[in-house]
């Protein structure tokens, strides 16, 4: 699993998200996604819907996942504030 294919997965299953992964082992990755089907989702919520996009992925090609999830408001704050982000 390469960090594209998570991507692919994790756009692809949550429509209108854009989602950027890095990882160089090929098991463990860090993925920054933003959505606005983030909106009034609370975190634990927001990561089982990115869950949910890797479907069984999770369970056998990724070993270790960390996750930041952001609406796009968020993140236009966030990058008022200090820049950077998912282009």
């Amino acid at each position: 699993m390469t960090p594209t294919d998570i991507q692919r997965l994790i756009e692809d299953g949550i429509p209108g998200s854009r989602a950027q992964v890095r990882g160089d082992d090929g098991v463990h990755f860090e993925a920054s996604v933003v959505s606005p089907a983030f909106r009034d989702l609370n975190p634990l919520q927001r990561h089982r819907l990115v869950y949910q996009s890797l479907g069984r992925s999770m369970e056998s090609a990724i070993h270790a996942l960390s996750i930041e999830t952001l609406t796009p408001e968020e993140q236009d704050a966030r990058l008022r504030v200090r820049g950077g982000g998912v282009e």
